[in-house]
């Protein structure tokens, strides 16, 4: 397993967040992502985090290799940062020539690295902890009402699935290319960004091409195993709910209660 590529990937172990329907943990990050969006002070950002570390800790995923999936979006952090910081009008904290720092632009900053930090981290905890067929089920069970108006949801979910699971495939497979063309002179850091851009197409060839060749490879094994879509499609594993699951429907409740009230009151 690639340490330094979180997302899409599936940590097998034993602990009761792996023990919990597909179905409970794929509605909990939903609603952890919307009510993400709802709040405002710092207070509620920091109990959300520490509420996400219990959860790390009852997962037994390796921290460290969970939040070094934050190195994907670090970019992204920095370059909000930095709009927000300059971009935003309020009290001036810093002036240099046309530089202007507010105290309004470094707080928004703040809060959208860590807006984004949860939810990166809450997201990785879901496909860490939960295994591609139970995620397809999840996603297809959420989306039955939908095939009353003829909605493919299960091929929607199954498509949704092998995509999110093909993502760390195609990185490792795009390092590893990178590599051996650095080994024979290739030359991807120096120069301007158009140089930079044509010297990823040497790149991009050989990936698409293996890309292309394992989405065959899965074709051929799913058509050898007579996989029909929904088509008179049988479980040999039922999704029922059990104690712990409603439990954590519980808990889930009296979090998002808790973490919009803090950001109320404080």
């Amino acid at each position: 397993m690639n340490t330094r590529i979180v997302i899409g990937q599936y940590y097998p172990v034993s602990s009761r967040v792996h023990s919990l329907d597909a179905r409970v943990k794929l509605l909990s990050v939903m609603a952890f992502i919307i009510v993400l969006f709802f709040i405002t002070s710092f207070s509620g950002y920091f109990f959300a985090a520490g509420c996400v570390a219990l959860l790390v800790r009852s997962s037994k995923v390796p921290p460290r290799f969970l939040f070094r999936g934050l190195r994907s979006i670090l970019f992204i952090m920095v370059f909000t940062a930095v709009l927000n910081v300059f971009f935003t009008t309020g009290e001036t904290v810093f002036k240099f020539y046309f530089l202007n720092i507010t105290y309004e632009g470094l707080v928004l900053a703040g809060k959208m690295a860590m807006r984004l930090s949860l939810l990166i981290v809450g997201s990785s905890v879901l496909t860490l902890t939960t295994s591609p067929t139970q995620l397809t089920d999840a996603i297809e069970f959420l989306m039955k009402p939908l095939k009353k108006i003829r909605v493919p949801s299960h091929e929607i979910a199954m498509m949704m699935t092998i995509a999110l699971r093909y993502i760390p495939i195609l990185i490792e497979e795009a390092e590893k290319i990178m590599k051996a063309q650095m080994a024979r002179g290739a030359d991807f850091d120096t120069g301007g960004i158009m140089k930079k851009a044509k010297s990823l197409i040497p790149l991009l060839v050989p990936l698409f091409i293996s890309a292309w060749r394992r989405a065959e490879d899965l074709a051929l094994a799913m058509e050898a195993r007579c996989y029909r879509g929904d088509i008179g499609r049988t479980r040999m594993k039922r999704m029922e709910l059990v104690k712990n699951d409603y439990a954590a429907m519980s808990v889930m409740a009296v979090f998002v209660a808790a973490l919009l009230a803090i950001n109320l009151v404080f």
